[in-house]
């Protein structure tokens, strides 16, 4: 029995999550294409995946809009959509960039799929339940967002406005997608350069650094290890009565700023401290945060069963060890 082989196009294929779905998809003996523009993505993050693949992996440097014209993309039969803003930090430093980027690059994937006939997997994101009108946040609760004046409210839009496009796609077009609403998904090769919280931490705690906690630090987030995630993505996008539907993606176990900064600096051993930083100071007058965020997770269990494995101090430790050698030497005393 012969098999035909899988060519697939990961957007944003260089950053962090895309790079772990390519080593994945690599390991299951696909061709892949990675498109990338770099504005958040680091090549180097696709060394080991270029290592093992050889000519199986093809990079090329573009946004999705600029690649879609090309001709020696061979014909697709999916699409992991992940390129994307990223970052509270760059939304709110860069929001009009930042909304065009979401809304004109995915716009591009749904027509590159459609002329190839190919499944997409949407990246969205928990913003898209804006201030959460109750937890755990379910796939189709109601949303409520602040004003349009606050520009920390913009990447929450521009993710919905991404599900709006595929889905009017999938009803107008039999576009075949799944949407995935990520849950502060963390682990080797995420950078805290944009503000995400986690390697924010055990960078500093690996310098000797203050922590710096936004606010009380009472609020609570939920992580689950990219380890975890990037096989699920593949397992949904394969799954025929996933087509069609969005869902949650991550852990549901909580755990508040002050208690994630703790344990940072007690699996890193560090000296570090715990400095507590307003809003206003770091993202400007204004900004709004939410006390919890938390996913039912219950769609995508009953759908491939999904389930997070890998612990938070598991996470911890890798994450370490991924940056120990990228930090600068004042950090190593």
């Amino acid at each position: 029995m012969t098999t035909t082989t899988q060519h697939i196009l990961v957007t944003g294929g260089a950053g962090f999550i895309g790079s772990h779905l390519v080593e994945q998809l690599l390991m299951d003996g696909a061709h892949v294409t990675v498109v990338d523009d770099l504005s958040t993505g680091d090549e180097a993050n696709l060394s080991r995946a270029k290592s093992r693949a050889g000519e199986r992996l093809q990079f090329i440097q573009s946004t999705v809009s600029g690649a879609l014209t090309r001709a020696n993309i061979p014909r697709l039969n999916e699409i992991y959509h992940m390129a994307a803003a990223v970052g509270v930090r760059l939304i709110v430093e860069n929001a009009r960039k930042s909304i065009e980027n979401n809304i004109f690059e995915t716009d591009a994937a749904i027509r590159w799929a459609l002329r190839d006939d190919a499944k997409l997997l949407v990246a969205s994101s928990s913003e898209v339940y804006g201030k959460g009108i109750r937890v755990p946040f379910s796939e189709e609760d109601d949303v409520v967002f602040g004003p349009t004046t606050s520009s920390r409210w913009s990447y929450g839009y521009s993710k919905a406005l991404d599900e709006f496009l595929t889905l009017a796609a999938v009803s107008e077009s039999k576009l075949q997608s799944v949407i995935v609403r990520f849950f502060n998904t963390v682990g080797p090769r995420q950078n805290g350069q944009w503000g995400m919280v986690l390697p924010r931490f055990i960078q500093s705690a690996l310098r000797g650094r203050p922590l710096e906690v936004h606010g009380d630090g009472s609020q609570q987030r939920c992580f689950c290890d990219v380890r975890d995630v990037t096989p699920a993505l593949i397992r949904l996008l394969r799954t025929t009565d996933c087509l069609g539907w969005i869902f949650n993606i991550g852990s549901d176990e909580m755990i508040s700023m002050q208690a994630l900064a703790e344990r940072v600096i007690r699996v890193t051993g560090s000296q570090s401290r715990i400095e507590h930083v307003s809003y206003e100071q770091v993202f400007g007058k204004g900004f709004e945060d939410l006390k919890l965020r938390q996913p039912n997770l219950q769609r995508i269990r009953q759908a491939i069963g999904f389930a997070s494995t890998i612990s938070l101090d598991t996470t911890i430790i890798d994450i370490v060890a991924s940056l120990q050698g990228s930090l600068s030497p004042e950090r190593a005393a």
